[in-house]
């Protein structure tokens, strides 16, 4: 299961090395400052910096937080940007809870699982989730590309993304998906076949492999496979198409955009009801309520939403690719 228009359509991934893309952040953050007037605006007596940007030593997640913050950044703005779960709140003393917002992300994934796609143990995940020990930043970074897939996202709020070099080609690919996703819908379903074990199996391409999964003419499949190879989206190794790495293409943007989008994937859902499948499922409620009982089930819904993309962001191995469509409706 892997797209989720509106919002973000989430894809499994391997861990990697944070470190340096933390240096970069850092160094981005410190900006035309010396490294000593950095120190000095954080309120350190010594210079611990040069060991940041260099990757010896990092800060916690938390304390780098609370610098950008003293630095001009609205923390609370990036976080807001980045997801639609409620941000970190700061403390009087300008710390931002971040353990609290990590489990919300986080839903009902097990620890373990999360764990895993981020290469650490269980038991130090658990710690930063339960907030009995705080991240470095790198640790940080690593949980919320295992929870979301789309830690370039969260970066680029916070820093511009082209200080953090180590970032940002995974960015364009990102927004280039992103584009392609409102341009030609399509595009984001293909990607999703071209991550699944079935298709890493073949001895080579086949567009109608493509088409036949996702049930659309191989036209339409071949055109999306032509689209994402100009958008540097996906390369051609060993006689199949691929990423350098599986990507999370978040889709919420301008409403007359999500709303093509929207009605694309609905108009899919309703060609399917004429041929449904036995693994498919359709489900109907008109309904009256209180207004504040309708606010309990619009706000269901979403927590319901939020917890699929972090069931299917720790989901391995992939093997299906599926449509969900959630609706909400007042008539009055």
């Amino acid at each position: 299961m892997r797209a989720n228009p509106g919002n973000s359509s989430t894809t499994s991934g391997g861990a990697d090395s944070f470190e340096q893309p933390a240096a970069e952040v850092l160094r981005a953050l410190r900006a035309e400052r010396s490294q000593r007037a950095f120190a000095r605006r954080l309120g350190y007596r010594a210079n611990p910096i040069t060991d940041w940007e260099h990757g010896r030593r990092f800060p916690t997640a938390v304390e780098t937080l609370r610098a950008a913050q003293l630095v001009g950044v609205n923390v609370t703005r990036a976080f807001s940007e980045f997801h639609p779960a409620p941000p970190p709140p700061p403390d009087s003393a300008g710390r931002f809870a971040i353990a609290p917002w990590l489990t919300t992300i986080r839903g009902t994934t097990p620890v373990a699982h999360v764990a895993a796609r981020a290469g650490c143990s269980r038991f130090a995940m658990a710690r930063w989730l339960n907030g009995a020990a705080q991240p470095r930043l790198p640790d940080f970074f690593r949980c919320v590309d295992a929870i979301t897939g789309r830690l370039p996202d969260l970066v680029a709020a916070l820093v511009p993304i082209e200080s953090v070099p180590s970032l940002f080609t995974r960015y364009q690919s990102m927004r280039a998906a992103r584009r392609l996703a409102f341009d030609a819908p399509w595009t984001e379903a293909v990607l999703r076949v071209l991550e699944i074990e079935d298709y890493r199996a073949l001895t080579s391409h086949d567009d109608g492999f493509v088409a036949q999964r996702l049930g659309i003419p191989v036209g339409v499949a071949r055109d999306a496979l032509q689209r994402l190879e100009a958008a540097a989206v996906i390369r051609s190794e060993n006689g199949l198409w691929c990423q350098d790495r599986p990507l999370t293409v978040d889709t919420r943007g301008a409403r007359d955009d999500l709303s093509l989008l929207i009605r694309h994937w609905s108009a899919e859902g309703y060609r399917r009801i004429a041929e449904r499948r036995p693994r498919d499922f359709f489900a109907y409620n008109v309904m009256s309520s209180s207004r504040a009982d309708y606010e309990r089930i619009r706000d269901l819904l979403r927590r319901t939403f939020r917890e699929i993309q972090s069931i299917v962001a720790a989901s391995e191995p992939t093997e299906r690719v599926a449509l969900l469509n959630l609706q909400l409706l007042e008539f009055d």
